[in-house]
């Protein structure tokens, strides 16, 4: 009789430990699922840039400094490797679109263009996704690193290997807005 409790226990104990370990792998998953999903939607966006930049070069051709800006962001992005250079790239490639935008303000033509309209139309669309995707990648991360400090999976992090992973955040308060491309 107590040769069957003690399997029984010991049953229980493993399959604990098997839920456990699938339950932090899976959280794992997600949470790199989710970073994915970031670079995906700015890459999207990056790659919109560049036609971005031609539409209104051929509008606003001494606005050298901000088409500029806009390049560089873009580049940043597509060198970032970590989810802290992501964000501080997604930030600043942010901040130099609402830059195009405020100096298509300045161009009514530019404004009126329909290659100019699809692009804003695009990116507004694109600047959604990227913060569906932050947003998805953010609560994955909360529910991964809740398990992790929590009975029992935190008992089971070291054999899923799972560690705590850092959230979505853009370092610099002025870059955390969506760029307004809406026009009056």
């Amino acid at each position: 009789m107590v040769l069957a409790i003690i399997a029984v226990v010991i049953v229980a104990v493993l399959l604990i430990a098997v839920w456990q370990f699938n339950r932090l792998r899976r959280f794992m998953v997600n949470v790199d699922e989710g970073y994915a999903q970031i670079e995906v939607q700015l890459t999207r966006r990056a790659d919109l840039i560049p036609n971005l930049v031609e539409t209104v070069k051929g509008y606003a051709k001494h606005e050298s400094a901000v088409l500029e800006a806009v390049t560089n962001a873009r580049a940043a992005v597509k060198d970032a490797d970590t989810v802290s250079q992501t964000a501080a790239a997604d930030g600043a490639l942010t901040s130099a679109i609402g830059g195009v935008m405020i100096v298509a303000e300045n161009y009514p033509d530019l404004k009126a263009s329909s290659n100019f309209l699809q692009l804003q139309e695009e990116l507004t669309t694109t600047e959604n996704k990227v913060a569906f995707a932050r947003q998805y990648y953010n609560e994955s991360v909360r529910a991964l690193n809740t398990a992790l400090v929590t009975v029992p999976s935190m008992f089971f992090a070291g054999l899923a290997k799972a560690t705590k992973r850092e959230f979505y955040e853009v370092p610099d308060e002025g870059h955390r807005l969506t760029p307004d491309v809406g026009f009056s």
